[in-house]
């Protein structure tokens, strides 16, 4: 049953790869940033008339499909990014600013290919398949905390969730599961140092809030080094740095924006602790002071191993090579939350390495093969997830 299902799964997304490839430049073409979806949501649903879909997350939406009890939930994300797109292709963004470059017009339209072959296959749904189209996956707060605090996760009954997510660092054409931790907690900070203004030609008169802010960032990595296990991963990294008004003018404030990445909540609260410490004590030796805020971001993403042994056990039955190592990265998806609540999976697509050109780059653009990989991984993730929901 497991295996004819997956088979007629698989002969109805290649039978609708082209419509899919059509729908994935629609979106690509018209990209809206996280928040601001709600066209790319409804160019989705009016391209699934079948399927009866409710609003969640403000932009978002859900459907169902099969019957009634458990269900496998599958997720693909709306957002785009604020990057303006270099790829030269005819269907690039046209909203100047906005790209795809994370890879969900992939995402959406390989779940739509499978929903659209879940159609016309002629063959009953073991348990239900509930498919999100979530907003705001690229934004803090993110999305998938909203889809579960919506409830919409219990009102459908939805025990195992399954995500798919390009990653040019996996070799073209494999797919990477791999069980336990694969993608890191994230949380955003921001550091504001008030010092005391005054002319730059007279720098004793004042209190310089941007020297004391460059000391700061410039330690941070110190910080990290002595308060994380150093066989724990973990990353700070500063993302903007703003202060000043005029080149001969020491400015009032100085502030930096960044973000920070772990694996282990222990480690999570002991390096909040050590920056907030060092801004305030570097600060306070300067003459100026800081103020440190964090916004709690998803926790780490975590694989079911039972879902990742069923999934690799059905990509293989398929003939696609599953990753002999998995791919683990300090890359955050809010994906995680849903783990939170139910046995989780997220499959990285490999997409290989192009020299200079990864995610979130204004060139990254994968190709149709990725786009068929992407919908045939769906496929195996909802078979294997529907025979862990079933037992």
């Amino acid at each position: 049953m497991t295996e004819d299902l997956l088979a007629r799964l698989v002969a109805g997304i290649d039978a609708a790869l082209p419509e899919a490839a059509s729908l994935r430049r629609a979106i690509h073409a018209d990209p809206h940033l996280g928040g601001d979806e709600a066209d790319t949501r409804d160019a989705v649903t009016a391209a699934t008339p079948w399927i009866d879909w409710l609003p969640v997350a403000e932009t978002g939406a859900f459907g169902r499909l099969g019957p009634a009890g458990p269900a496998v939930g599958l997720r693909a994300e709306l957002d785009a990014l604020p990057i303006t797109e270099a790829t030269g292709v005819e269907w690039a963004s046209q909203r100047r600013g906005i790209m795809h470059a994370c890879g969900h017009d992939v995402h959406i339209a390989g779940l739509w290919a499978l929903l659209a072959a879940i159609q016309d296959a002629d063959a009953p749904l073991p348990v239900g398949l509930v498919p999100i189209l979530q907003p705001r996956e690229e934004c803090n707060p993110p999305g998938a905390s909203d889809v579960v605090a919506s409830g919409m996760l219990e009102d459908e009954d939805v025990a195992a969730m399954v995500g798919v997510h390009v990653q040019p660092a996996v070799e073209r054409g494999v797919v990477s599961t791999g069980a336990g931790p694969v993608n890191a907690a994230f949380d955003t900070f921001q550091i504001t140092v008030t010092g005391r203004g005054g002319h730059g030609a007279y720098p004793h008169l004042a209190v310089d809030p941007i020297t004391t802010l460059a000391t700061i960032i410039a330690a941070l990595p110190e910080a990290e080094a002595r308060v994380v296990n150093p066989i724990h991963p973990s990353v700070v990294s500063v993302g903007t740095i703003r202060g000043g008004t005029a080149d001969n003018v020491i400015s009032e404030t100085a502030t930096c924006t960044g973000t920070m990445r772990t694996f282990h909540e222990a480690d999570r609260s002991a390096l909040q602790g050590a920056m907030t410490r060092l801004a305030e004590g570097l600060s306070l030796a300067r003459g100026a002071s800081a103020s440190v805020t964090f916004h709690r971001g998803g926790p780490a993403l975590v694989n079911s191993e039972p879902l990742v042994e069923r999934t690799d056990a059905a990509l293989t039955a398929l003939g696609i090579p599953v990753a002999p190592e998995p791919f683990r990265s300090c890359g955050s998806d809010d994906f995680s939350e849903y783990g939170d609540s139910v046995p989780s999976l997220m499959s990285f697509i490999g997409t290989g390495p192009v020299e200079g050109v990864g995610l979130h780059h204004a060139k990254f653009l994968p190709g149709r093969d990725a786009l068929r990989l992407c919908a045939v991984t769906y496929a195996a993730g909802y078979v294997a997830a529907a025979d862990f929901v079933a037992r």
